[in-house]
């Protein structure tokens, strides 16, 4: 691959939705299988399954096959093995974003795969296996969705809440904790939670199902690079409480993100950061 003349099409964005879809039948077949799934748990204490490792190994191969040349940084690699070129690009990889919904077989899991130079996130998917949905975009292309066989649609954050209408708001089902209901109740406007796990979340608000996903406790940029990816790529934004764009720091593995506020525009993210 010439990485230095490399832009994204919606040719290759579909290349990129096979890769996270083959992982993603990857994982079906283990968390169909009945069998019971062994845990492993990593240095921060976050579970591990054969499910994981299945998919970062489909995604390492079908990556290597389809965009020769490019780099690719997994949450399950070897750190030693994360010699990427921040300034050329590279592929930022959870093969399996949330292993708790895995575990608690909610189906609310995905495949994540983003494509990222120079810190900022330029293409993405996030593909929920057990859902059977798909979500894809880049830059200048745009974002769309799929369920299952079926063709896809594009698709676009929702315009703001009219006055007075309640504001719906993300929350994360596994890590919001004391934080998350503390800042809720600390909203000026009326809202709704609705319930979405992994990366849907920034899914959720980038097909117009949500207006804003705020996130105070830690997540990694492999959490987030492929959600973010679609939420700007249909009109979207995620921005730190300063203001600025989410960036995928150089050395990833040291770097979580800081808190930030995904939503369907700038002006709700700047409203819901002034709550802070």
């Amino acid at each position: 691959m010439n990485i230095e003349s490399f832009a994204w099409t919606p040719t290759l964005l579909a290349t990129l939705r096979d890769v996270a879809e083959a992982a993603g039948a990857a994982i079906l077949a283990i968390y169909e299988s009945g069998d019971r799934l062994a845990v492993q748990h990593k240095a921060d204490d976050s579970p591990l399954t054969e499910a994981d490792l299945a998919a970062d190994r489909v995604i390492r191969t079908q990556l290597a096959a389809r965009f020769p040349g490019a780099a690719v940084l997994s949450e399950e690699g070897a750190p030693e093995a994360d010699a990427i070129d921040a300034a050329g690009g590279h592929f930022l990889v959870d093969p399996l974003d949330g292993t708790k919904e895995f575990l608690a077989r909610n189906g609310e899991f995905t495949v994540n795969i983003a494509w990222v130079r120079a810190g900022r996130v330029q293409a993405g998917v996030v593909h929920a296996p057990a859902l059977g949905e798909s979500f894809w975009g880049a830059a200048g292309v745009g974002a769309y969705r799929a369920v299952g066989a079926g063709a896809a649609s594009p698709i676009r954050v929702a315009p703001p809440p009219a006055p007075g209408a309640p504001l719906r708001v993300l929350a994360s089902r596994s890590h919001g904790g004391a934080a998350q209901r503390a800042y809720l109740a600390r909203l000026p406007q009326p809202f709704v939670c609705v319930g979405a796990g992994s990366s849907l979340k920034f899914c959720r608000v980038a097909a117009g199902a949500a207006d804003l996903y705020p996130r105070l406790t830690a997540t990694m940029p492999w959490d987030t690079a492929a959600g973010q990816a679609v939420l700007e790529a249909a009109g979207g934004v995620v921005l730190t409480a300063e203001g600025a764009p989410l960036r995928v720091p150089a050395r990833v593995r040291q770097s979580a993100n800081p808190p930030f506020f995904a939503a369907s525009c700038a002006e709700l993210a700047a409203r819901a950061a002034e709550v802070l």
